[in-house]
């Protein structure tokens, strides 16, 4: 089973989630039922996401400061919760220890890992196969292992096949 999503002010196991759309930029908030209503987050009259970050990263408890700046572009976290964004690249070293907490809690971790489209990553596979069958065939045939070779070529007919289902000719 999944990690469930932990609130990002409490750390409690998040039932609301929020996404808000900026400037064509997405954020999400993650939090339980007490806190999102602590917050007021089913009022129509709206609120900030980025006062809504800024508020659980100045929480004593995950660490924050409010008195932070950064040095190459001067942002404090004041002008994060105007903005909704960054400065600069530098800010997020700057505000790493306010970061963290909220990423964990957003993310599976605090390191940018991509997504792969399965097709592609199953296509990588069978190439990453094929290529070892390649050298294990070589390998055979210098020393002489004519058995082993012609199991290796069967194979790589195989892998062949999976790739390019067509018939050759």
């Amino acid at each position: 089973m999944a990690n469930p999503l932990k609130c990002d002010l409490c750390a409690e196991p998040a039932t609301v989630h929020l996404t808000q759309i900026v400037n064509n930029k997405v954020h999400k908030v993650d939090m339980c039922e007490a806190c999102a209503k602590a917050k007021g987050v089913t009022d129509p009259s709206g609120f900030s996401l980025a006062d809504l970050l800024l508020k659980a990263s100045l929480n004593p408890e995950l660490g924050g400061s409010s008195k932070a700046r950064c040095e190459q572009c001067g942002f404090t976290q004041v002008d994060f919760k105007k903005q909704g964004r960054f400065g600069c690249a530098a800010c997020y070293d700057t505000f790493k220890e306010m970061l963290e907490p909220m990423l964990e809690g957003m993310h599976k971790g605090t390191t940018h890992t991509g997504k792969i489209p399965q097709t592609a990553l199953a296509r990588k596979s069978l190439y990453d196969r094929l290529t070892k069958l390649e050298l294990d065939l070589t390998d055979a045939i210098k020393t002489e292992r004519y058995e082993d070779a012609a199991r290796t070529r069967d194979e790589i007919t195989h892998a062949k096949q999976a790739i390019d289902p067509k018939p050759s000719r």
